[in-house]
């Protein structure tokens, strides 16, 4: 029996790396794309595939390609993100349509065809399968940042993408989850922790049936349902 396979998209140093060593441990072939990528095995094993996310009409040929080298993903992980931050007092004043649109392209149009290709890929796979698709949110699906305004758009849009997917594939026993790491108090953890993201999402994988889609999730308590502090809704700091 051939090993699972995941692909990790927007395979950065962070959570990819550590993201796609904690899936190796569980013995799945890796798959990892990103723009400093050359198209190679690496010493691990891993397969690199040179990939621009803003460029979503490159997706399905990434899909093909893992395929072709190890077979068809059963867990997806969208890890890409673009964030353009401008002046919190006047965010829309400064916005291109360029730098928009690539923005939306990265946190939007790709991470909706790339979940296209995921669920053509997943109705492939054996029923005995738990098919997987994992995007690394955080909390400008329910918060607001000003001088973020364009990428807490496209947050929202994504979340939204999920929510959905995880309704509409429900019957088909695909699971779609919004990875969030959050503070104790609701606040965002930045940066994500890379161990403790790899861990959530090897957890999340093996599930037997869809948790929530949303799933905020604290290091040393897995998944906690955490209200955001007042800040990231607009009211006063301390409020």
């Amino acid at each position: 029996m051939s090993p699972p396979v995941i692909f990790i998209l927007g395979a950065g140093p962070g959570i990819g790396s550590s993201v796609a060593n904690a899936f190796a441990s569980k013995g799945y072939e890796v798959a990892l794309a990103a723009r400093s990528f050359d198209n190679s095995i690496d010493d691990k094993g891993y397969l690199l595939l040179k990939l621009d996310l803003a460029n979503t009409e490159d997706i399905e040929g990434a899909f093909e390609k893992v395929a072709d080298t190890f077979g068809i993903p059963s867990v997806v992980v969208y890890n890409g993100a673009l964030r353009i931050q401008r002046a919190s007092e006047d965010p829309l004043s400064s916005i291109t349509i360029d730098e928009a649109r690539t923005e939306f392209a990265v946190n939007v149009l790709t991470p909706l065809f790339t979940a296209k290709e995921a669920v053509k890929g997943f109705k492939q796979l054996p029923t005995s399968t738990l098919p997987t698709f994992i995007m690394t949110g955080n909390l400008l699906n329910v918060g607001v940042s000003p001088a973020v305004t364009v990428f807490g758009m496209g947050k929202t849009s994504a979340a939204h993408l999920i929510k959905a997917a995880s309704i509409a594939y429900s019957k088909d026993g695909f699971q779609f989850y919004y990875a969030d790491q959050r503070q104790e108090d609701g606040g965002p953890s930045i940066p994500v922790e890379g161990e403790v993201a790899g861990q959530t999402y090897v957890e999340l994988a093996e599930r037997k049936e869809q948790g929530p889609w949303d799933y905020t999730f604290v290091k040393g308590k897995g998944y906690a349902s955490v209200r955001i502090p007042g800040f990231w809704n607009g009211e006063a700091e301390g409020s």
